[in-house]
């Protein structure tokens, strides 16, 4: 044999071993089934960065839910793109969004649709040191408001501070801090900034900061709206109705085993992010898991009077300026049966 055919020949070696490899890494077994059948590879987006409104994501994927529905599930981070654009245009099958962000795609053609909603009620709240003396929205008049730049938010400090008395928007003065550190912001550059409790509320709880916290379900039904919700696209759902609804199957186990284990789904994410805090995870956990499912009949299930109601908001405040269809936004049809036992 020439030196020309031996490489050839340990080249061909080397890719049937790598193949053979990447086969053995996509395949496992359901629960009691030795046919030990190649899973499918599936592709998630978060919409941030891992947090406790993620945890069941994980815990299907490392407790085996998605493998027993016959998926390897790949969790990834947005990017610049973010969640909606990467799940609409098909490059991936499912997603993290928020329903604000999926309203705003679908009236821009964007195929998206809300699958499931994480958390059934709004758990974020305008949040501020108790020194700045922010009561309620009234109190927002004079102060700085540290914002993400999303075109909503004027529309929102403004409805609430008119059913708060008609205290004057126009004199909250509106900063872009994007992504910086809320406690850092609020001690050096603004008064008061937008939160989700479950996360930097619970932080401010463990590092002894008091906060005034002014909850938006408060003040208005309309913006007691899903955030986030679990996201596929128009195709996902036609062609592939199977796929979604495995898909599904195990991610509601996944956060049925986050409300009932909130310290071991903590550990899960904890594991599988080692770089996040872990007070402070756990912490968040034992606040968020109740509040997964809070009174709807069971895990993920959302009323088109929800989609309907912030769409109505949106058109209040002119910022809805094209028809938007609130029971093509999402469905609930590939949700698991509920169990009648709980």
């Amino acid at each position: 044999m020439t030196r020309k055919s031996i490489f050839i020949l340990i080249a061909v070696l080397l890719v049937l071993t790598a193949c053979s490899k990447k086969q053995d890494g996509n395949t496992g077994q359901k629960a009691g089934d030795s046919n030990n059948k190649p899973l499918t590879d599936v592709t998630l987006v978060l919409n941030w960065s891992p947090n406790t409104n993620h945890t069941g994501l994980y815990a299907a994927r490392d407790l085996g839910y998605y493998a027993e529905e016959g998926l390897n599930v790949d969790i990834i981070l947005p990017g610049a793109s973010g969640p909606n654009a990467i799940v609409g245009s098909g490059q991936v099958p499912f997603g993290v969004s928020f329903q604000e962000g999926v309203t705003d795609a679908r009236v821009e053609g964007v195929p998206v649709v809300s699958i499931a909603a994480v958390i059934q009620h709004n758990t974020s709240v305008f949040a501020s040191p108790v020194s700045k003396n922010i009561k309620s929205p009234k109190d927002f008049e004079g102060k700085k408001y540290g914002g993400f730049g999303a075109a909503a938010e004027p529309a929102i400090l403004e409805s609430l501070m008119k059913e708060d008395g008609g205290a004057d928007a126009d004199k909250v003065e509106i900063l872009n801090v994007g992504e910086a550190d809320f406690f850092t912001s609020v001690q050096r550059d603004i008064d008061f900034s937008w939160i989700y409790y479950g996360w930097t509320g619970i932080e401010a709880e463990l590092r002894g900061v008091e906060l005034d916290t002014i909850y938006l379900t408060d003040y208005s039904k309309k913006l007691d709206y899903y955030t986030p919700v679990i996201i596929t696209n128009e195709k996902t759902m036609k062609e592939q109705p199977e796929l979604v609804k495995a898909f599904m199957a195990a991610t509601a186990k996944g956060y049925q085993y986050a409300i009932d284990h909130p310290e071991e789904s903590a550990q899960i994410l904890l594991k599988a992010v080692p770089e996040l805090d872990k007070d402070l995870v756990i912490a968040s956990q034992k606040w968020l898991s109740p509040r997964y499912q809070d009174d709807a009949a069971q895990w993920g299930l959302q009323k088109q009077e929800v989609w309907e109601n912030y769409a109505s908001w949106l058109k209040e405040y002119n910022l809805l300026d094209k028809e938007f269809d609130a029971a093509a936004a999402f469905t609930n049809e590939f949700l698991p049966a509920a169990d009648a036992s709980k």
